[in-house]
This record gives C-alpha cells, sequence and structure tokens, in this order.
C-alpha cells in the first residue's frame, strides 16, 4: 500500500487522470479531504492505492431479526443508546429503548415554543427527545476518541441510514441539523424493523439490578416497567434525575470536571475573509476555528463550532438560561458561533459531595435567568422572553464594561446586555478575558463579536463509575452506565463508540 496527496484550487475537484497517474496502475482510494488555508486555501485529497488482493473494504455485520430474542434495556435514544442498539442486533439480542422524551420530529413543537414563548419542556427541549442533544447541535462527527473502537463502524452506519458519503472522508464531518433528523428516525425505523421496541415519555424513576432469575428491570413515571437481560444506561449529559435516582438507592457517583463559558457569535463573512485569507468564494465551505490555550493552569478552549449557525436555547429546566449552536448541513447563515470555556475541575469547587459541581452549572444557569428577569421587570424596552441571553461585546468584556448597544445576533429569544463579567465566576470570567485578546486569529478579537451567557452543557458534571473491564456500574450488577451522561464520552462519535461497547460488554457477560 502507498499513500499519496493532491492539492487543487478550492474551485475545483482533483482530475480522474492526475489520480491515475499518481496511483501508478494501482487501485486507489480516496481517505481524506480537508481544506488547508494556512497559505492560499486548496483542498487536500489523501489517497491510499493498493496492490491486487491488498485492498480489504470495510463491511458492515448484519443485523438479525431479534423478535424472539431476550430483551436488553437501553435507557436513552441518544447517541449511545442508538448505537448500543444497533450492536445488540448485530449479537442477536433484543434492544427495548426507553426514552423520556418525545421522537424526533414531535420535538421541534417544544423547541420551536422554548424559543419563541420562553417555555421549557422538562422531558422534551434540545437536550432530550429522540436523538439527543446532537440532533440538533450540527450533527459533528469530528472525533479523538479512535482508540477506544473503529469510528468507520458509526460513520458507515449513519450513511446507512441516510448521511451523506461526505463524512466517510471530510476531515471535519458533520451531517446538518436539518438532515439528522431524518436519519435518526431512519435508524428508529430499523431497530423496530428487526424486532427491537421504543418507547417515547419513558422517563425512568427506578433500575433494579440483575436478580436471582437473572433479570434486570427498570421503572418509569408513567407506572410501566420493564425487564431484560441487563440495562444499559445512556441517559446524556443533562438528566440530573437519573443521578439523584442512583444516589437515592444508595449508588455511587463521583464529581466530573467539565467546562464552562460562552457561546461567542462573529459575523461569518469576518470568519470567511481571515480565515481564507481574503480568498473565500460561495460555494467554499463556510470557514471554522478552533483553539486552545492554557491560562492560569486551566485549559480554555473553543467548543462545538458552529459555521453559518444559530445559536438556541438548551435550557432543561425552568428558571435558567443555557445556550447551544446548531447548522444545517449547507452551513449558508449570517453567522458562526462556538462555545469558548474553561475547564472546572472538582478541586475548584470545595466539599466532597459528588453533586457539587452539578450544583455549580446549575448556579450559574440560574445566575444568568436571574439578571434578565430582573431587567424584565425594570423595563419593558428589553425582551421579554423567559430565554433571553445576557449579552457584551467582546472588547467591552474584557475591559470590563458593559456594552451600550447590541449587534445584530441569531438568538431569536433576544438579548439583554449585561456585564458577564461579573455574572461568569471570577475562575471563568478571569480567563476569558486574558484568553480573547490571545486567539491567533486576525479579526477575531473585536466588539463585532457578541458573548452570551452560558455555555454549561459541554460535558456531565458527574460521572457514574463502573468496572474499567466489564463497563458494569460498580453499585448495581447488570447495568451498564454509557456515554456522556454516564461520564466516558464526549459528542456524537465518541458517545456512539460507547454505546457499541457497552452493547458488547452485555453480550460477554451473558
Amino acid at each position: 500500500m502507498k499513500e499519496f496527496e493532491i492539492t487543487c484550487p478550492l474551485t475545483r475537484e482533483p482530475r480522474l487522470k492526475e489520480i491515475e497517474a499518481r496511483a501508478g496502475g494501482l487501485q486507489w482510494v480516496l481517505k481524506k479531504r480537508s481544506v488547508d488555508a494556512r497559505k492560499e486555501p486548496v483542498w487536500r485529497y489523501q489517497y491510499e492505492a493498493y496492490a491486487p488482493g491488498e485492498y480489504v473494504p470495510f463491511e458492515l455485520a448484519p443485523l438479525q431479526d431479534v423478535h424472539d430474542k431476550p430483551a436488553v434495556i437501553v435507557v436513552g435514544a441518544g447517541p449511545a443508546g442508538m448505537f448500543a442498539a444497533l450492536k445488540l442486533l448485530e449479537l442477536g439480542l433484543k434492544p427495548v429503548v426507553l426514552e423520556r422524551g418525545k421522537d424526533v420530529h414531535a420535538r421541534k413543537v417544544d423547541m420551536a415554543r422554548l424559543s419563541r414563548e420562553g417555555v421549557v419542556n422538562p422531558e422534551s427541549n434540545y437536550c432530550f427527545g429522540e436523538g439527543g442533544a446532537g440532533a440538533f447541535s450540527d450533527g459533528k462527527l469530528y472525533t479523538r476518541s479512535s482508540k477506544r473502537g473503529d469510528i468507520r463502524e458509526v460513520l458507515y452506519r449513519l450513511v446507512e441510514f441516510g448521511a451523506s458519503k461526505d463524512i466517510l472522508i471530510d476531515a471535519r464531518p458533520h451531517i446538518g441539523s436539518d438532515k439528522l433528523p431524518t436519519v435518526v428516525e431512519n435508524i428508529r425505523k430499523c431497530i423496530v424493523a428487526h424486532g427491537g421496541e421504543y418507547h417515547f415519555g419513558a422517563r425512568v424513576t427506578s433500575v433494579d439490578g440483575r436478580s436471582e432469575d437473572g433479570l434486570c428491570s427498570v421503572g418509569c413515571a408513567d407506572g410501566s416497567r420493564y425487564t431484560g437481560l441487563a440495562v444499559i444506561l445512556a441517559t446524556g449529559h443533562s438528566a440530573r434525575d437519573v443521578y439523584e435516582m442512583l444516589a437515592a438507592g444508595g449508588g455511587a457517583l463521583e464529581a466530573k470536571g467539565f467546562a464552562l463559558g460562552v457561546r461567542v457569535e462573529h459575523p461569518q463573512e469576518k470568519i470567511n475573509y481571515h480565515q481564507y485569507h481574503g480568498m473565500w468564494k460561495p460555494g467554499v465551505p463556510a470557514a471554522e476555528y478552533s483553539f486552545v490555550e492554557q491560562v492560569d493552569g486551566r485549559g480554555v478552549f473553543s467548543f462545538c463550532m458552529c459555521p453559518g449557525g444559530i445559536l438556541v436555547p438548551s435550557s432543561t429546566e425552568p428558571g435558567t438560561v443555557v445556550l447551544n449552536g446548531m447548522s444545517n448541513s449547507g452551513r449558508s447563515g449570517k453567522f458562526a458561533n462556538a462555545g469558548v470555556v474553561v475547564q472546572i475541575e472538582p478541586s475548584d469547587v470545595p466539599g466532597d459531595d459528588p453533586f457539587r459541581l452539578m450544583d455549580f452549572q446549575r448556579d450559574v444557569e440560574r445566575a444568568m435567568f436571574d439578571w434578565c428577569e430582573r431587567e424584565r421587570c425594570a423595563s419593558k424596552d428589553v425582551p421579554q422572553n423567559p430565554m433571553a441571553a445576557p449579552a457584551q461585546r467582546m472588547e467591552d468584556f474584557c475591559l470590563g464594561r458593559v456594552s451600550k448597544k447590541m449587534p445584530p445576533t441569531s438568538y431569536f429569544p433576544g438579548v439583554i446586555s449585561a456585564p458577564l463579567h461579573e455574572l461568569l465566576p471570577p475562575l471563568v470570567a478571569s480567563r476569558l478575558q486574558k484568553v480573547f485578546p490571545r486567539v491567533k486569529m486576525k479579526g477575531y478579537f473585536t466588539n463585532a463579536a457578541l458573548l452570551l451567557g452560558v455555555e454549561s452543557r459541554t460535558s456531565s458534571p458527574v460521572r457514574i463509575p463502573r468496572d474499567p473491564e466489564t463497563l458494569q456500574y460498580l453499585s448495581i450488577p447488570g447495568v451498564y452506565p454509557c456515554g456522556e451522561g454516564a461520564g466516558y464520552s464526549g459528542g456524537i462519535v465518541s458517545s456512539a463508540i460507547d454505546g457499541i461497547r457497552c452493547a458488547e460488554a452485555v453480550n460477554g457477560t451473558l
């Protein structure tokens, strides 16, 4: 096998004659495509060429009919839960998926009401519902967790269910919030067609481990009960009631570091101009950015960057303001947004309560809401939507001055000029004030950029400890904590990989 690379202008693709000449008569395969904008922007196409019989294409394992097979309970229909269910089908086990929220299309109604009226449905929102939080946050598939499992299995399955084949070759693949709901729905239909089950509105309130008959069981808020050989607990990073349920039953939990900060919104044309050195043209991908800095002993980094995207409210309970970003497949919106967050470690919050970082997270979310609520009560000239977010221009934030006028924003509920430098915890605000002027991208540090609070759901602030070999919960036999909510992944692909691993672990212990 030999590797070669071809570069070409952003206005065209490599020519077939050039590829064949570089391959030297061997069978060639395109492995990766990326934009290199370090100098004059170009496409970089990376290929592998194989001698006859050397190339072995990746193939997905077939899914089995499991109508009459033993059941395994999967709690949560986000990436971890969906891919756990698919793997169970491969292994000949029947997944019974319990999702507290609604199906991926019905939840759109609740998300629209959240944006337009500020009404939070605690069971159906941008975090809860079929597809999980990732279904409406661009569908970014970039991950560094390749050592945990084969990323190709996740990407090829997504293509099988309707995602573009581009995700197999793009260096930073994404599906888009307009396309991902259909992919999620297709996965569910396939699971059900093969004998699996889906139950919506099934918020789990109790989990009982494996008993003498070899079965586990879970109870739901509506009184229903389900039994199976095991329980894969894939409830997502915002299911705070699940942690409380486990703790109430004597289950072990650990405080886990997470990150907290703001959403930063720039006009997309400014990001395009600076990242492409003034050479961006229509039809060229919207520019992205990322950075990582160390400030006063803590990591400060960009997170979940959404080119051509919009900002959305991601609160899961009334009386809080939480933001996230999303973008459609075309990434054609006028704004670019990204979380810029500071790493919070358990040592930053005194005590030994496993909930102390979760409480810290919630307190900041409530502080954002309370400040805006006071402003709404004092003046009818500010947005009256309960999800309106406190905001501040970037330079003003760093100088510690309140912004007199707000620039345009994609955030539909509206923004209220606020002293974010005072509302954020000092350990977060001080580091953000230092990092923005440092970002090595011309034009990034500008008062045309708007900061909105708060970006706090980067990952779970609680971990459910599990055995590193069997992946079982240390406190309840037969229960497998999984994905972001358990504290073992971050993002769609790594969560999906962890779901696959947990399904394999279940099969291995039966």
